[in-house]
């Protein structure tokens, strides 16, 4: 499937091949997702626990999108897109925002099957010019949800992927690839894929169209970019440290060292690595390390502490490839032209 039609029908305003934010919680606010729209990509608002105050970000884009929505076939229909956390979630809450705001797309996580299932016939009813998108990081769990659940796209998200995703996983260089076939030998090749997980700049995106994608999403790199609500600090961290693949980490300790893990079993988080991790690596119980962590941060020289010491700062291992502080609306360029002038370049080659 070409990546340069795909989305020219439900997201007219997206220059090829689409570039998204993710929806990351609490960072990815109306501030990220205008700008990465105004760029040509899909600008995403993340999961929040207050409806409310989610309301008041989607009405504050809709007041700053309005000379592009008038522009577009539907007016009514907000271009941006909302990431929802589906378990534990208020369902009919969410089909009342939904209702009200009309957002372009819809993007669904961490849920078994029959869930997702459940919320894409009520978004489609609530909303039908909204789009569902549903990530996913299996083969079995995309091959389920596109026979239940027939989504407008799937993100595929490898283990590279900062936050939170599948436990046990694989990067999107064998994920995608086998996705697609399978998708293929079950008569269901017509979906878009989109590839989310350590993809930070043109070349990744251009090798995530390589493997069948028809777009990418990028979170980390967005981290970078001062329309992203972290403390300084955070994005300090982000842009001194090096080499991904060690200054990261994926585990569930990181969601554990402040109490009881609500998340399901299923999923794990990829993080900077820290001293939490190092001594939950080395054996030590993580009633051990909040002890630790409780003493460390209360107590005499605590204000000498390293910032990643004392919380859990997400990033995926692209995080070694990002320096700078950088507008949204540049990264979303600067990737897609990148990207583009790499594939010709591939295709110009003997």
């Amino acid at each position: 499937m070409s990546f340069l039609n795909v989305f020219k029908n439900s997201l007219p305003w997206v220059h090829s091949p689409l570039i998204a934010n993710a929806p990351m919680s609490g960072a990815a606010t109306s501030e990220l997702a205008i700008a990465v729209t105004l760029a040509g990509g899909l600008g995403q608002i993340g999961f929040m626990d207050d409806i409310r105050e989610l309301s008041k970000e989607l009405q504050f884009a809709r007041e700053n999108l309005q000379d592009l929505m008038a522009t577009l076939p539907n007016p009514q229909v907000l271009p941006i897109g909302v990431g929802v956390i589906v378990f534990g979630s208020p369902m009919e809450a969410w089909m009342r925002l939904f209702k009200t705001h009309q957002p372009a797309v819809v993007w669904l996580s961490f849920a078994g099957t029959d869930e997702m299932r459940k919320w894409t016939e009520a978004i489609r009813q609530a909303s039908p010019e909204t789009r569902v998108w549903v990530q996913l990081g299996s083969v079995k769990a995309a091959l389920d949800v596109e026979q239940a659940c027939h989504p407008d796209a799937l993100v595929l998200q490898g283990s590279d992927a900062g936050g939170h995703g599948h436990q046990n996983g694989a990067s999107i260089v064998s994920l995608i690839p086998e996705v697609a076939d399978t998708l293929l030998e079950h008569g269901m090749s017509n979906i878009p894929l989109v590839a989310a997980g350590g993809i930070v700049d043109g070349r990744g995106t251009a090798a995530a169209l390589a493997l069948g994608t028809s777009g990418v999403v990028m979170g980390t790199r967005f981290l970078a970019a001062p329309e992203t609500h972290i403390p300084q600090i955070y994005r300090d961290a982000i842009l001194n440290a090096s080499d991904g693949g060690q200054a990261t980490a994926r585990s569930r300790v990181f969601d554990e060292i402040w109490g009881p893990n609500f998340w399901p079993t299923t999923y794990d988080g990829r993080c900077l690595r820290n001293k939490v991790y190092d001594q939950y690596a080395s054996g030590m119980n993580v009633e051990k390390i909040r002890s630790w962590l409780s003493t460390a941060m209360n107590g005499p020289g605590s204000e000498s502490l390293n910032i990643q010491d004392m919380g859990s700062i997400w990033a995926g291992t692209g995080v070694g490839i990002v320096r700078r502080m950088e507008r949204a609306s540049d990264i979303v360029r600067d990737v897609r032209e990148d990207a583009l002038k790499r594939i010709d370049a591939l295709a110009r080659r003997n």
